[in-house]
């Protein structure tokens, strides 16, 4: 089932929370609503939901508008970030717990519930657990059983508030990665809602970046990490070097680093901008390496897995992160305070269109 979100506005009192977002999202995705807290994305999951009223816009399911149809016929699996189960019962009457209320009309069979609900805990690999309690298990296996429980009913659309939020960092990465089998095994229209960007980048199909209740991109993983669309994305996902300066006849002047051609901007007038590059996309060497670099000098260094994660300080003071494999900072064989020659190997700019304005949500589109 599609699900299209038009024009929607939500306040509370004077605080807009969501602010005029529309997005689609096609049958079978599994979509992430990603950004800070404070970003709209819960309060959008909610409006899907039927849990929160827009004050204006519509959302459809399937082409149909959903304004007038009760939380409870929309057919929706919500699961929370702190699980909500009800302690008083097994696991298994927990997920059996939204067939056994259904009107007499509509409810299956004991049986047939029984069957039911032992092919969730199947799928989601608790069925030897049905006879325990949510204080008998883990974080991770109430989650699974809060997701289960969400499946029972059959929903046609999944929603998922922060849905390992409070997990540690181990069982996280085992349930997300969990969570891209079991939906592609089902293929059940899903969105979550998460600020974790690795999370948000290892799961979806799709990711919808907010801030401060407006979208600032929509795209594939790939796309919003390698081509963002504005600086909020560019630094929200991943660490960034930012290298501010202007433009001017089509020339970028960013901090220390050598001119560098910008085409984009041929005009005379000179325009604030910023360079944005990756850790990883920044080469560190002992020579100067054909110009368009800057020196700056080593801090720290900090094996981190099969990278070593470098801290260095510009000519201005500024901090620079750059990642080198391991074999590349053998090679390069650095102490701490020594001068080290840094040159971007892949630098976006982003203009800042309104010269008089300190806000920088108005870029132009990068160059990569």
């Amino acid at each position: 089932m599609s699900i299209e979100v038009r024009n929607v506005t939500k306040k509370f009192g004077t605080f807009t929370a969501v602010d005029d977002v529309s997005v689609t999202v096609p049958a079978g995705e599994l979509v992430a609503l990603l950004g800070p807290s404070g970003s709209g994305k819960t309060s959008l999951l909610r409006i899907i939901a039927g849990l929160e009223t827009p004050d204006a816009g519509i959302v459809f399911f399937e082409g149909e508008d959903q304004a007038q149809r009760d939380v409870r016929v929309r057919r929706v699996g919500f699961v929370f970030q702190h699980y909500a189960l009800f302690r008083h019962m097994t696991v298994f009457e927990n997920v059996a717990f939204g067939l056994r209320v259904r009107p007499r009309a509509s409810r299956p069979s004991v049986a047939d519930i029984r069957a039911k609900v032992m092919d969730l805990l199947k799928l989601v690999q608790l069925d030897w657990l049905a006879d325990r309690r949510p204080s008998e298990l883990s974080g991770g296996q109430r989650q699974r059983v809060a997701l289960a429980r969400a499946l029972a009913v059959e929903p046609k659309v999944l929603l998922l508030d922060e849905p390992f939020g409070s997990l540690d960092a181990r069982i996280r990465q085992e349930l997300r990665r969990w969570l891209r089998r079991l939906h592609d095994d089902i293929r059940l229209t899903s969105v979550f809602v998460t600020h974790d960007q690795e999370e948000a980048l290892d799961v979806a199909d799709r990711v919808v970046v907010m801030n401060r209740g407006r979208i600032e991109q929509i795209g594939t993983p790939q796309e919003v990490f390698e081509h963002p669309a504005t600086p909020f994305v560019m630094t929200f996902i991943g660490q960034s070097a930012v290298f501010a300066g202007t433009v001017q006849g089509g020339k970028a002047f960013l901090g220390s680093l050598a001119a560098v051609d910008f085409p984009a901007h041929l005009h005379e007038e000179a325009r604030p901008a910023a360079g944005y590059a990756r850790p990883h996309e920044l080469e560190v060497t002992r020579i100067e390496n054909g110009g368009g670099g800057l020196w700056a000098t080593l801090r720290h260094a900090s094996p981190a897995g099969a990278v070593v994660k470098l801290e260095l300080t510009d000519p201005e003071g500024g901090s620079l992160q750059v990642e080198v494999t391991r074999e590349q900072h053998e090679a390069l064989q650095a102490g701490v305070g020594e001068s080290l020659y840094v040159k971007p190997r892949k630098l976006r700019i982003f203009v800042q269109e309104d010269a008089t304005s300190d806000a920088p949500d108005t870029p132009r589109a990068p160059r990569a």
